[in-house]
């Protein structure tokens, strides 16, 4: 959506490579997009504690200047502008500092999809590897609600992974390069209109202006590990784009997978490697991730699904960490009264039961629904 503040927005985003984290800290400090491109430069400085020189006046009117000609092409487009602090900006990126300030997108941008997988690859991947990231799909979506696909609509894994979720008819967001006024590859394009058709979205953090450089498509990877709650690498050589999503994805603390390959085959020496250093899990069909995560699965066709007994306690239980996803076993002993000791037990028996499951940081999210 544009609004009057979005050259300002645009300007300090893309200025001098300002990312997510340094912007919050901007935000934390009361200097917002319009005071960071028309204020004093003496009095941002004595604020911020950077040099007078970061706010260069001349350089801060050229931002503004191709600021507000991109508005007027995002807003030709239907491109969405989405900034960081905003509630718009997706939740999984926000926490990672190193992410963009700002990201254009097309289609649905979902802020926090229940479930997000990133799958990325080779781009000259086999028949297995095609055939397993189709599959591997498929059976997500039939596995789990909520289900995004992550990748970044390249040739080989990426693309194969695409398509399987435009199959399977569930989201699939695309992390590009490049900016909006183009895409790369061009053999990609009608797939890029399903993507945003049937409700996913194309999104990159990079202007109509800029250039389409080699550095972009390893930017974008933290983009791609960012979004995802695990990322799943399934063809890789020991170097190469798909590795270096793997290794952000960890260094963001979250899941990686990698499905095994022969030994003696090049492109899945980077999988084999990753697998037996222990830098990703191992998976070979959709059961082994959505155990990893945790994830409740559908129940199966021609099952009935029967809803466990719940005590008034576990009911309670429940309904807290439902009504407060962020809350703690300690706010849940304050809410109580009980003490931690006895919680934990009680906490302990159902997470066994597959009532709850148990989150870092002391935190439980339920897995069935409060009666």
């Amino acid at each position: 959506m544009v609004c009057d503040n979005t050259p300002y927005d645009i300007a300090f985003a893309t200025y001098r490579n300002i990312t997510a984290g340094n912007a919050r800290h901007f935000f934390s400090l009361g200097i917002s997009p319009r005071d960071f491109i028309e204020g004093e430069p003496r009095r941002l400085a004595a604020i911020s504690g950077l040099r007078e020189t970061f706010f260069d006046t001349q350089r801060r009117r050229e931002a503004l200047t191709a600021a507000q000609t991109e508005t007027a092409f995002i807003e030709a487009n239907s491109i969405t502008p989405v900034l960081t602090g905003s509630d718009a900006y997706p939740a999984r990126l926000a926490e990672c500092d190193d992410a963009p300030a700002m990201l254009f997108s097309l289609g649905n941008l979902d802020p926090a999809p229940r479930h997000s997988v990133a799958i990325v690859g080779t781009r000259h991947c086999t028949d297995y590897g095609a055939d397993f990231a189709r599959r591997l799909v498929k059976d997500l979506a039939d596995a789990i609600d909520g289900l995004t696909i992550i990748s970044g609509l390249a040739y080989g894994i990426d693309i194969a992974a695409h398509r399987a979720a435009l199959e399977a008819g569930i989201p699939t967001g695309a992390v590009l390069a490049h900016g909006l006024n183009t895409l790369y590859p061009a053999d990609h394009r009608n797939d890029a209109r399903r993507i945003v058709r049937q409700g996913g979205f194309l999104a990159t953090e990079y202007t109509s202006a800029d250039k389409i450089h080699r550095g972009n498509f390893l930017a974008r990877n933290r983009i791609v590990a960012g979004l995802a709650d695990v990322t799943v690498v399934v063809e890789s050589d020991i170097k190469g784009g798909a590795m270096s999503t793997a290794h952000i994805a960890a260094a963001y603390n979250r899941e990686v997978m990698a499905a095994p390959g022969r030994a003696t085959d090049r492109y899945s020496r980077g999988c084999n490697a990753l697998i037996a250093r222990r830098e990703a899990s191992i998976i070979r069909d959709a059961g082994d991730l959505t155990e990893l995560m945790g994830w409740k699965t559908k129940p199966k066709a021609g099952t009935q699904c029967e809803l466990p007994f719940l005590s008034p306690e576990q009911t309670m239980i429940i309904d807290f960490f439902t009504e407060r996803p962020s809350a703690t076993i300690n706010d849940l002993c304050a809410h109580t009264g009980l003490p931690v000791q006895y919680l934990s037990t009680v906490l302990f028996d159902m997470e066994m039961d597959d009532k709850i499951v148990s989150l870092p940081g002391g935190r439980y999210s339920p897995i069935v629904p409060a009666r």
